[in-house]
């Protein structure tokens, strides 16, 4: 029938949507273009418009889009710096039958920012919450990275600083799964020498500028990476670094390469912590490690 909607697919009625099609009180959860503004969706905009109020991270990058889009409601900041205090005025909000929006700057909101509390206290007082799905930069990385993607694992952003850097990407490396992380440009050669120390020789995709202008994905092993950008300046626009998954079993390496590492680790690390990041790089079990290590140094 030509008026019939293709399986799967309804456009009569949508989650969220009353019988006149009006929005029905509850927390909308809607995401937002990463770059191009062509990637907002009909529906996004629709709720947009139909909100009470759209709660933001920035209002003034909020007030870009919905001039875009046409789109006059009232923007409410809600942020990691004000969240404890606004967040119980717009449960009370929600309570009593408001519709709210939750937008962030780019993307999809609960990704890398505090909304995951807001909608988990929405959930909680029993207050409807509905996603609005659309732009992801860890999708869009994931599917353009030319890396499994069957199994992933979103870390967010790595610590800014070395030693723990390399702590996380060593509890990282026995995750079976490729690793998608997000990155500040001027930490990104720091972050790739890190992550082909601890992590070795896997493939990896450093995505940039997802959809906008200058947009650019380059692939490699890791220790190429790290090399490539070593000797450039940082970086212009947001980062998505995409790491492949460990090798199926352990790599071998002689005892004295085995010593050689947990002494560098061990540096600036305690005996364990040394023994786990060692392990990692070489996709070995830690207390295996200690042991050879232990039996090397006589104790």
């Amino acid at each position: 029938m030509a008026n019939e909607p293709l399986d799967g697919f309804d456009e009569r009625e949508a989650s969220g949507t009353g019988a006149k099609g009006e929005l029905a009180p509850g927390l909308y959860v809607v995401a937002t273009p990463i770059g191009n503004l062509g990637d907002v969706t009909a529906r996004a905009r629709d709720v947009l418009a139909g909100a009470d109020r759209i709660l933001c991270e920035d209002a003034r990058i909020s007030r870009r889009l919905l001039a875009h889009l046409g789109v006059n409601r009232p923007l409410q900041p809600y942020h990691e710096h004000n969240a404890e205090t606004v967040r119980p005025r717009i449960l009370a909000d929600l309570a009593a039958g408001a519709k709210l929006a939750l937008i962030s700057d780019a993307g999809t909101p609960l990704v890398s920012d505090p909304g995951f509390k807001l909608v988990g206290a929405a959930i909680a007082q029993g207050s409807s919450v509905w996603p609005i799905p659309g732009a992801s930069a860890l999708l869009a990385a994931l599917v353009v990275a030319g890396l499994p993607t069957d199994r992933f694992f979103f870390q967010g952003f790595l610590p800014a600083k070395a030693a723990a850097r390399r702590a996380v990407l060593a509890e990282l490396a026995a995750v079976p799964a490729t690793l998608v992380v997000y990155e500040a440009p001027h930490r990104l050669a720091e972050a790739l020498a890190d992550a082909a120390e601890v992590l070795g020789p896997r493939s990896a995709a450093v995505c940039r500028e997802l959809t906008k202008r200058f947009e650019e994905t380059v692939r490699g092993a890791l220790p190429e990476l790290a090399e490539r950008f070593a000797g450039q300046a940082a970086p212009r626009g947001e980062i998505v670094l995409v790491i492949g998954p460990p090798a199926a079993g352990p790599v071998e390496v002689d005892d004295a390469t085995l010593a050689a590492a947990f002494a560098e680790a061990a540096a600036s690390m305690s005996p364990r912590q040394a023994a786990r990041f060692v392990a990692a790089r070489f996709n070995l079990d830690a207390n295996a490690v200690y042991r050879r290590v232990a039996r090397k140094d006589g104790a």
